[in-house]
């Protein structure tokens, strides 16, 4: 089953986050409304609003309110992928050229800021403090896995506990604050919606490793940038780091630079291919989604927990 079909019951409210993403980044600026908009027409799964909406369902729904938690956590998400792409240098995203390619590094930044700004100004919508306590605690986390990612880059000597904390606050706690911000928004239970936090985060990062292993793994036309990319980056992923348990790949591995030629980076993928390490990080993965959906089983049964439970399998086991 499709991504989509698994949430279709939700697809009247999912169009008026869509308008509502439009609406919001609306600006005197043309500049700034054809960047912001550029990267809002790139696509995207927006499955972070989803789980928003998800979350909400175990609350008293009220999509008028939710929507602003959904299209807030999706501004954020869009910002930093923004600001990713000019710290990366990439060209390339959803196979659709990057702000920064386009444009520039400035129009990029500042697009991003702007982007990140609308979010937080939707929130003031969401009287409830806690949610606020959440959402800035999440920023916190996010800036910090941005920074130590950059410190990172390249440094082949970092250990499974660097890589698990960077890719918990990159992504894991922002799918948490999203599964937990709207059930809080609904008004749930403490004992809900924090659960439901603990929920995203074992998904978001499963999802994350799953992700570093479809990095390898993937053609160009569905990742949307050229396989291998992160390594080429010096983005040591999970793969990277099991697959150099093995001396003699992890010689090749350290000599990865980003003038690499295409035929240079292929060879490393395949070492690391058939290294086994795909398997190993894709069961860690799996470790990782079955904390989820053990937490699942303590939550209401509903038509919302159902899809949370599918939509988890669904991202944790992306093909391969």
């Amino acid at each position: 089953m499709k991504l989509k079909m698994m949430y279709s019951f939700l697809n009247s409210d999912i169009n008026k986050i869509e308008r509502a993403l439009e609406e919001t980044i609306q600006t005197e600026s043309s500049l700034l409304q054809q960047a912001s908009l550029h990267t809002l027409h790139a696509g995207g799964k927006r499955i972070r609003p989803v789980f928003v909406l998800l979350g909400g369902k175990f609350g008293q729904y009220d999509i008028e309110n939710i929507k602003n938690v959904a299209v807030a956590l999706e501004l954020i998400h869009m910002a930093s992928l923004v600001h990713d792409d000019v710290i990366d240098d990439a060209e390339i995203r959803r196979g659709k050229p990057t702000i920064k390619a386009k444009w520039d590094n400035r129009i990029a930044m500042y697009t991003g800021d702007y982007i990140f700004a609308k979010g937080m100004e939707l929130m003031t919508n969401i009287e409830n403090p806690i949610a606020h306590k959440i959402l800035s605690k999440t920023i916190v986390e996010l800036c910090i896995g941005e920074i130590e990612q950059i410190k990172d880059k390249y440094r082949f000597d970092q250990n499974l506990r660097d890589y698990l904390l960077r890719i918990k606050r990159k992504t894991a706690l922002l799918i948490a604050a999203s599964c937990q911000l709207g059930a809080v928004a609904a008004g749930a239970d403490e004992k809900i919606h924090k659960m439901l936090y603990r929920f995203g985060y074992f998904v978001g990062m499963s999802y994350q490793i799953t992700d570093d292993c479809l990095d390898f793994t993937g053609t160009e036309k569905e990742l949307g940038k050229p396989a291998g990319g992160d390594l080429l980056q010096g983005n040591v992923t999970l793969p990277v780091l099991i697959a150099m348990k093995n001396n003699q790949i992890r010689s090749e591995i350290v000599k990865v630079h980003e003038g690499m030629t295409h035929t240079e980076i292929q060879k490393i993928i395949t070492l690391i291919k058939d290294s086994g390490a795909i398997e190993e990080s894709l069961a860690i993965s799996n470790q990782y989604l079955d904390k989820a959906l053990d937490i699942l089983n303590e939550l209401p049964n509903n038509r919302a927990r159902k899809t949370l439970h599918d939509i988890a399998l669904y991202i944790g086991k992306r093909k391969f």
